[in-house]
C-alpha cells in the first residue's frame, strides 16, 4: 500500500489550494507535522 494516506493529504490540500502551513494551521499542528505525514515519515 505504501504511503496512500501521505498522497491524500497532498493531493486534497493541492486541490484546495493551501500550502502545508495553512493546512498545519487548520488542524493546530506544525507545518512540518504535514510534512512528515506527506512523506511518509510519520505515522502518528
Amino acid at each position: 500500500m505504501g504511503n496512500q494516506v501521505g498522497r491524500n493529504i497532498h493531493t486534497l490540500r493541492k486541490q484546495q489550494g493551501l500550502t502545508q502551513e495553512q493546512l498545519a494551521d487548520s488542524v493546530k499542528v506544525s507545518f512540518q507535522a504535514v510534512s512528515k505525514w506527506e512523506n511518509g515519515v510519520s505515522h502518528s
